[in-house]
């Protein structure tokens, strides 16, 4: 195994690391807004829908800044953008379960629904995370894993390249 394959693994490992850090905090952010919501007395749709835009705009800033190492006002607008497109995916595995569960247990509470709702999140990361490192934060002409400062190389934090 080559010096450059073996900064690569690592550094898809620190990537798949943050990302799992970013998710746990989305995670407990959407399902704690979900049954505030519901237990509120929002329907568990438009609750679900609420929470998870919420969840989507804190997931794509967190991950975006420690998990992929991008700073500054570049490409915000444009990578809150596609973090929607990505929301989509989401949203439409959420709804889809709360929709299964409403029709196969009406009555379920608000526990219940959470945890579906948890399960449809959990299956959508993977399909998020692809997106993000291979699509949305991915710069024109570099590597999908670009130099980031949170990772190391040779013991030493560097600096993207072209930034000081």
């Amino acid at each position: 195994m080559s010096d450059s394959t073996s900064v690569s693994r690592a550094r898809l490992s620190q990537q798949v690391i943050r990302f799992a850090g970013v998710g746990v905090i989305s995670t407990a952010l959407h399902l704690g807004l979900f049954a505030a919501l519901v237990r509120g007395g929002a329907p568990s749709q438009l609750a679900n829908g609420i929470a998870l835009v919420i969840a989507t705009v804190v997931n794509t800033g967190l991950n975006r800044a420690w998990t992929f190492g991008v700073s500054g006002r570049r490409n915000l607008v444009t990578h809150h953008g596609q973090a929607l497109v990505i929301f989509a995916i989401t949203y439409a595995a959420t709804t889809v379960a709360l929709a299964v569960l409403g029709t196969v247990a009406p009555s379920a509470g608000t526990l219940v629904q959470t945890l579906v709702v948890a399960v449809a999140n959990v299956l959508s990361t993977a399909a998020r995370f692809l997106a993000m490192r291979r699509w949305i934060f991915r710069t024109p002409g570099e590597p999908t894993d670009r130099h980031d400062p949170a990772y190391a190389s040779g013991g030493v934090l560097e600096s993207p390249q072209g930034e000081r």
